[in-house]
């Protein structure tokens, strides 16, 4: 499959069309809203199904094929906010605070955006045997997990490990607490007063003990437990129905994006480009990392995804404690209407063809 292939595979999803009908709803002033209770049960939702899948995984995979993989992770999780934090403050003119809560949002992850990217690869794995099926190298009726269409996903570098939501947890904390940790280095320096943030121990306490975190490590570990028995029982709710729950949820996403467009005139055409550009690197470098660690293409692409994602669940809660000087209207609309938006209309089938020439597929 070609790249305009995959862009129009990745524009034509539901999730994708529905994201861009929440958007104009918003725009022709809809009275389309969303229940603030439905809201939240959505996200739960989405975050037990990553954590559960994923810790069941985690239970079949072996630690050789893991710890690199997740060294990559951390690294990028480490390097990703100092990067951007410098750009922010050196280029971007942003001061202390405001250029530590953006670089702590383009650190850590968005779960919505690594589940449409899980999305993004299953749609093209069965494109690749409806094709293969088509082209008479597969027989008809072949079950998607049968071992002539893993060999077919496998030819196409479209099989990814099962331990990637893994790797959305590892990759959730450590940038937040890195730019954090500049943030507070860096007023010191400067003589700069430190307003009223709150302690370390209480910006790690609203890390881990907050919704986001505490779902997915909780949920991988019981998946991890339960492993496959578990996992076979709670199925039947918390895999074929993800895509659907996802199409609402993009919806839901798609009317806050279509609120913060407005905001676009406020964060200026410098932070505009930083949440376009700045993705695209930290995508390329999750793509090598992937590649250096030995994963899949289709592995590294989603490495690479995490890597260009933006927070908008745990890293606003963190930074309102740590960093209570920054201004949401910068770190919330450059993650949520500009980031969040080019990563699952434009992103995904970029990435996955930048993946293709570093593979050489």
């Amino acid at each position: 499959m070609n790249a305009t292939q995959a862009m129009f595979l990745s524009l034509l999803s539901p999730m994708v069309l529905a994201f861009i009908l929440g958007v104009i709803a918003t725009r022709v002033k809809s009275d389309l809203k969303f229940p603030e209770d439905l809201y939240t049960a959505l996200t739960i939702y989405l975050l037990v199904a990553i954590g559960l899948k994923g810790g069941y995984k985690l239970s079949i995979s072996h630690l050789s094929d893991f710890w690199r993989p997740g060294l990559a992770a951390i690294a990028l999780g480490v390097i990703i906010p100092i990067v951007s934090y410098y750009i922010l403050r050196q280029l971007g003119k942003f001061n202390v605070w405001n250029a530590a809560a953006i670089a702590a949002h383009y650190g850590s992850v968005s779960a919505v955006t690594f589940g449409e990217a899980i999305a993004f690869h299953d749609t093209l794995k069965e494109e690749a045997l409806r094709a293969a099926i088509e082209a008479g190298t597969v027989a008809a009726g072949t079950a998607a997990d049968a071992p002539a269409a893993l060999a077919v996903y496998q030819a196409q570098g479209l099989n990814y490990e099962g331990f990637m939501p893994s790797l959305l947890t590892i990759m959730e904390v450590p940038a937040i607490l890195v730019a954090i940790i500049i943030a507070r280095l860096q007023s010191r320096e400067d003589s700069l007063d430190a307003g009223e943030g709150g302690t370390m121990g209480e910006v790690l306490r609203e890390l881990l003990a907050g919704k986001s975190t505490l779902l997915l490590i909780g949920f991988l570990i019981v998946g991890y437990v339960s492993g496959k028995r578990g996992w076979e029982q709670v199925a039947p709710w918390f895999d074929t129905p993800f895509r659907g729950v996802l199409t609402l949820f993009l919806l839901e996403a798609g009317l806050v994006t279509g609120r913060r467009l407005e905001d676009l005139k406020k964060v200026g055409p410098f932070l505009v480009a930083f949440g376009i550009l700045m993705p695209i690197a930290s995508a390329v470098a999750g793509i090598f990392a992937g590649r250096l660690a030995g994963m899949t293409m289709a592995g590294a692409t989603v490495l690479g995804v995490l890597a260009a994602s933006a927070s908008y669940i745990a890293a606003p809660a963190a930074c309102r404690v740590a960093l209570p000087k920054a201004s949401p209207t910068y770190y919330l609309t450059a993650s949520l209407a500009i980031t969040f938006p080019f990563n699952i209309i434009v992103g995904l089938p970029l990435y996955h063809f930048i993946a293709t020439r570093v593979y050489g597929l």
